[in-house]
């Protein structure tokens, strides 16, 4: 399967991408107005400078009068340390200041016009205003002009472009961890359900009924309808394994029944063999029958294990007791010494491990011979061990013994699936336990398997 991004990680992603555009578009507006408000702020100035000089302009004897008044150059010099230039000219001609400063022709009168240009090798900007003065003959027009370099308010300007960059990086930074809660506070009913579902047993498939947002209940629609169909699946699973079990052991035992009555009927040596590999053959396909039935309700038990409080000596017990006539038609004595041991679990699925094991060693023990169930408690673990005095377990490694279908090397002769072990082994390791496969500790040969489970 495909590694992919997870919803959470795209979904804040998609918000921190939409965050990172937002902080972009504030800093450039906040830096825009910035901009905008230190120019208009200088022009104001300006322009309250230059009519302060346009209104001390007089007319005396003829010729055009006027004092710079202080105020108007206090006010520049007081937002800035910006340098500060004038020019009061009459037509052409310059009546005070700096005689090269660019003085562009104002508009109507009474107005004031504002140019950004160069002076003196830095940028300026200016602000004129023209006002007529009767003198000599006729009114004269006088154009009033000051600028002042910029360098003031592009510091300013800067100073809020930096605070506003700032600021634009702490509300990424918070709408970034705000989009990780957004996303995981969105997410959480998803959440909710998965973890609804990863809590139930694999054989709980009852339908989830849960509260959720209506973005959810198609999910939780085809949830349940999945869910429907597996428990259907599975129970007709069941049914068939139970028939076909049925199916195969009726006629197989109808089989091997007119074997045995052929068998004390026929005279012919190579007839009697014949009827002998076939009822070795039947009980074969018996007990593959039986053993697969019990793998199979092996496999679906532990899958919703049962935590009973049980005695694992009157659970041996009870085994014990329904071997007994198995074991007597080869004159097996079973040997049951026992302690109580408390433990949890599937009385059905304990049984069956217990049953098969000792089924093994009847199976695998020669007439005569004496089958030794002992069980012991060390620690916090029990411990039912079976010794028989069977052939041992052969020259494979122990633990492939396990394995469905594998048999040792030395039992070819006897009738066998190869699943006893291996249910065993099942069963204990859904209750958290362990089969241990050793040879017997009496000195007598034969196998000594023992089941561990943990005390409950």
């Amino acid at each position: 399967m495909t590694e992919t991004t997870s919803i959470g990680k795209r979904l804040t992603l998609l918000l921190a991408g939409v965050a990172a555009l937002l902080s972009l578009l504030s800093w450039g507006m906040v830096t825009g107005l910035a901009r905008e408000a230190t120019q208009r702020t200088q022009d104001n100035v300006l322009a309250a400078s230059a009519t302060a000089i346009a209104e001390t302009l007089r007319s005396e004897q003829g010729e055009v009068r006027l004092e710079l008044p202080y105020a108007a150059f206090a006010m520049l010099g007081a937002i800035s340390e910006d340098r500060v230039f004038y020019r009061v000219r009459a037509d052409e001609k310059t009546l005070t200041g700096y005689d090269d400063l660019p003085s562009p022709d104002a508009g109507r009168q009474g107005q004031v016009v504002f140019e950004t240009t160069e002076y003196s090798g830095a940028a300026i900007r200016t602000a004129s205003i023209s006002r007529p003065v009767l003198a000599g003959d006729g009114p004269v027009l006088v154009t009033v002009t000051v600028a002042q370099t910029r360098d003031g308010a592009g510091a300013i300007a800067a100073e809020l472009s930096r605070f506003a960059g700032i600021l634009s990086v702490a509300f990424f930074l918070i709408a970034v961890a705000l989009s990780a809660f957004v996303a995981q506070t969105s997410l959480r009913p998803l959440n909710e359900i998965a973890a609804a579902v990863s809590r139930r047993g694999p054989s709980d498939l009852r339908p989830l009924v849960r509260a959720a947002p209506s973005e959810l209940a198609p999910l939780l629609s085809a949830l349940n309808r999945l869910m429907d169909r597996l428990r259907q699946s599975i129970r007709r699973s069941e049914d068939f394994i139970t028939e076909a079990a049925h199916r195969v052991r009726t006629p197989l035992a109808t089989v091997r029944a007119q074997a045995e009555i052929a068998l004390r009927t026929v005279e012919g040596d190579s007839d009697k063999e014949r009827l002998r590999r076939i009822i070795r053959a039947v009980d074969e396909s018996s007990r593959s029958a039986g053993q697969l039935l019990d793998h199979a309700t092996v496999a679906y038990r532990t899958e919703d294990l049962a935590q009973d409080p049980l005695d694992l000596a009157d659970l041996t017990a009870q085994t014990v007791a329904a071997m007994e006539p198995t074991a007597s038609m080869r004159d097996i004595r079973l040997n049951l010494e026992t302690t109580p041991a408390q433990i949890s679990g599937d009385a059905v699925l304990l049984e069956n491990a217990i049953r098969n094991v000792l089924d093994n060693a009847i199976k695998y023990s020669p007439e005569d011979t004496t089958v030794s169930l002992r069980i012991a408690v060390s620690g916090n673990e029990a411990h039912l061990s079976v010794n028989d005095q069977g052939p041992g377990l052969g020259d494979e490694p122990v633990a492939a013994l396990t394995e469905r279908f594998r048999r040792g090397n030395n039992t070819a002769s006897i009738v066998g699936s190869g699943l006893g072990l291996t249910i065993a082994a099942d069963v204990l390791r859904a209750h958290g336990g362990r089969l241990e496969l050793a040879s017997a500790r009496n000195g007598s040969g034969g196998a000594c398997v023992s089941l561990v489970l943990p005390l409950g």
